[in-house]
């Protein structure tokens, strides 16, 4: 895990405001936070080349683009493999998720994909992959929260 970084209050204020909407001005949020234009992207850039920010994307409804499956599937690894699987695992598009755990599975993978003969195929390539063991699926039914910002 990477280090922490000591942040301030003006900081925090800057990312709150972009984790609102990351296509805002600023000199909107300058005005927002009550500092200048120069110090808020100066601040913006110290906090992307610290990694605090590591990119800015569209908060987009997969539902309406035709992506009505959503998986999370349990994998079983090889001893000795498991980062060499769950690289292959992440390189397919489709794949949103990869989380090497503890408890019952060695990884969990979050996967969206259009219809349930994708998914089909997919665990069935995913259980053929070597050094996978075992897959256990669960479709998601209803998304109840989904979160993507950091609360701050």
């Amino acid at each position: 895990m990477a280090a922490s970084v000591d942040l301030d209050d003006l900081d925090l204020q800057i990312l709150r405001i972009l984790n609102t909407d990351a296509r805002k001005s600023f000199r909107d949020i300058a005005r927002e936070v009550g500092a200048s234009i120069s110090t808020v992207s100066n601040r913006v850039r110290k906090l992307e080349q610290e990694e605090v920010v590591t990119g800015y994307a569209p908060l987009i409804d997969e539902s309406k683009l035709g992506f009505d499956v959503l998986a999370v599937v349990g994998v079983k690894i090889h001893k000795g493999k498991l980062l060499e699987v769950q690289r292959r695992i992440a390189r397919d598009d489709r794949v949103t998720h990869v989380y090497d755990v503890t408890g019952e599975w060695d990884s969990i993978v979050v996967v969206r994909l259009k219809n349930t003969r994708e998914l089909d195929g997919f665990i069935k390539r995913l259980g053929s992959m070597e050094y996978v063991e075992n897959t256990y699926t669960q479709v998601v039914l209803n998304v109840v929260k989904e979160e993507r910002r950091v609360v701050l």
